[in-house]
């Protein structure tokens, strides 16, 4: 049976008035919030919900029908979408929130979510949660937790996450070099970016394929590397647990590569943008999230991209861990928290949404909706679905802490490692520069 909700049907949630919060988290003394208390829906009233998301154009096609089934169901309410890439969608939503005027409902990431859910821009969502209008039952409670900041339920999770290695195995093969698997090393990714850089493959346009772009440029990278040293990079309370010498000892990592040209320019990462340079042909390997195995397969047209494990530590382990794809919150200063309330439900839950999506917004976190998935052997659904029971059937560690300001120093670890691979800054200057910023920002 398809599940799916009315807002018509939905009686508004008493007292969430108090829960709309500004920039400054405060308090607000009585009210009602939902439909009937901004007119809505439940008041026969239109009502317009406005949704922003970060992604491509086919992950935009896929809400399309989503949300059109929403309005279809509930008439009288309709949404209007936008999207856009991860690196402009976040300086948007900062711009909105300071105006007190996000979106409806928003997509949300554990980097950026202690920032705003602490500053009160994100609507408390445990009311909707308790009162069944937003279904979490049977649900990950680790997996739910992590949308909390403060106790407060402020996002839901979409879909759950990994770090892998994408591989293309043709550009393997064409170098001659065996394709990393479950039991390959730090040292065994190295030597395969090096041999493939060093292959001196082109494309059809003519442009040097590479092994790699630098690994070390994300910080999330850095954070699974300081577990698998067997120290989670923040304590609970988001204390700082790594100093200079660490961030230097893992930007060398890469070090001599840099040094020899091995590494993907960032000035061509730049300059395909949009694009990511794993879609272009100029790569062989990329390490990043497991949920861009359908945004890569479909900008490539290809299904026979790999996905493999992230190497292994010094003591054979893996230490990898799961965490949220993606999650929905809802403005705090929504005008109709009762219908933002029941769109987000919808998205996660009716099993239609669940088809319509497959894996593109990662492995669906409603058991429900992942049973909705329709993965024919051998396809990219089947295989993103089978990576992921790969590794957590392998064991994974804790989400690690994600302290507040963590998207802002995300955000300048790239911007400082772009400057070490145009040969601006040492790795050393990078760790001086970088631990200034995390200072101010904690």
């Amino acid at each position: 049976m398809t599940r799916s909700r009315s807002v018509a049907r939905r009686a508004a949630v008493p007292g969430a008035a108090a829960l709309v919060l500004g920039l400054v988290a405060c308090s607000a003394d009585g009210g009602s919030a939902g439909a009937d208390a901004a007119g809505g829906a439940s008041s026969g009233e239109p009502v317009e919900l406005t949704m922003a998301f970060w992604g491509d154009a086919d992950l935009a096609d896929r809400y399309r029908q989503a949300t059109d089934l929403f309005s279809e169901e509930n008439p009288g309410v309709t949404v209007q979408s936008s999207f856009s890439s991860w690196v402009d969608y976040w300086p948007a939503r900062a711009t909105e929130a300071a105006a007190r005027a996000l979106p409806d409902v928003v997509h949300s990431d554990l980097q950026y979510l202690q920032e705003y859910g602490g500053q009160g821009s994100l609507l408390d969502l445990g009311p909707y949660v308790e009162d069944g209008t937003i279904d979490l039952e049977g649900w990950d409670e680790t997996l739910v937790g992590a949308g909390e900041v403060d106790g407060t339920q402020v996002a839901v999770p979409i879909a759950t996450n990994t770090l892998g290695v994408f591989q293309d195995p043709v550009v393997l093969a064409e170098a001659g070099v065996e394709p990393l698997d479950a039991t390959s090393t730090w040292q065994d990714y190295l030597d395969l970016t090096a041999a493939v850089s060093a292959a001196g493959l082109t494309t059809a346009e003519g442009q040097p394929v590479y092994g790699s772009v630098d690994v070390t440029r994300n910080l999330e990278h850095f954070m699974l590397w300081r577990l698998q040293q067997g120290t989670p990079p923040f304590d609970a309370d988001g204390t700082r647990q790594f100093d200079a010498d660490d961030i230097v000892e893992w930007l060398e990592l890469t070090g001599s590569q840099r040094a020899d040209g091995a590494i993907y320019p960032a000035a061509r990462a730049t300059a395909v943008s949009p694009a990511l340079p794993f879609t272009t042909g100029e790569l062989a390997v990329d390490l990043t999230w497991s949920s861009y195995m359908v945004e890569f397969s479909a900008a490539t047209g290809r299904d026979d991209l790999q996905l493999v494990p992230v190497p292994l530590a010094e003591d054979g382990e893996r230490h990898t861990f799961l965490r949220p794809a993606m999650m929905f919150s809802a403005s705090a200063a929504t005008e109709h928290p009762q219908e933002a309330a029941e769109l987000v439900d919808f998205l996660l839950n009716d099993e239609r949404v669940g088809a319509i999506f497959g894996t593109a917004r990662g492995v669906p976190a409603d058991p429900e909706q992942r049973d909705q998935v329709e993965a024919p052997e051998g396809s990219v659904d089947a295989r993103l679905l089978s990576f992921m029971e790969e590794v957590t059937a392998e064991g994974t560690d804790p989400v690690p802490v994600y302290p507040q300001g963590f998207g802002s120093l995300a955000a300048t670890w790239r911007e400082l490692s772009e400057e070490v691979n145009y040969g601006q800054l040492t790795p050393a200057e990078l760790a001086e520069q970088f631990l200034a910023e995390a200072e101010l920002v904690g």
